[in-house]
């Protein structure tokens, strides 16, 4: 099993666009993640660090400027989904990456006190 680090940059453009109110509250997000297609036209206009701040987990040895070295979207690389959130939250519980799981969990409780 892969092992990662906290993505603190991650966190941070998360809570500012919490703060900024460019979330979707309700979204199916098997449809509004991003697909690889998706991340490839993102990754055509913009830097390996501005796509970095889409996830929320960085896979430890994986080499940088990769996709495998970002784990744990949270996002469609321009609004922060709320069940994006819980399922970055639910997936880092399960395999039990627990700095993960609280910071998504930060998040989510961050967008719940905002959205009432």
């Amino acid at each position: 099993m892969a092992s990662y680090t906290l993505n603190r940059r991650a966190v941070a453009q998360a809570r500012k666009l919490i703060d900024a109110r460019q979330y979707v509250l309700d979204s199916d997000w098997g449809d509004a993640q991003p697909s690889a297609k998706d991340e490839n036209a993102f990754l055509e206009s913009h830097s390996w660090d501005e796509y970095a701040e889409w996830h929320l987990g960085l896979t430890e040895g994986a080499n940088d400027e990769t996709k495998a070295r970002h784990a744990f979207v949270y996002g469609d690389f321009r609004r922060l989904h709320r069940m994006g959130l819980i399922a970055c939250m639910y997936r880092a519980a399960e395999w039990r990456h627990k700095e993960i799981e609280l910071a998504a969990h930060e998040l989510l409780q961050r967008l719940d006190e905002k959205t009432g």
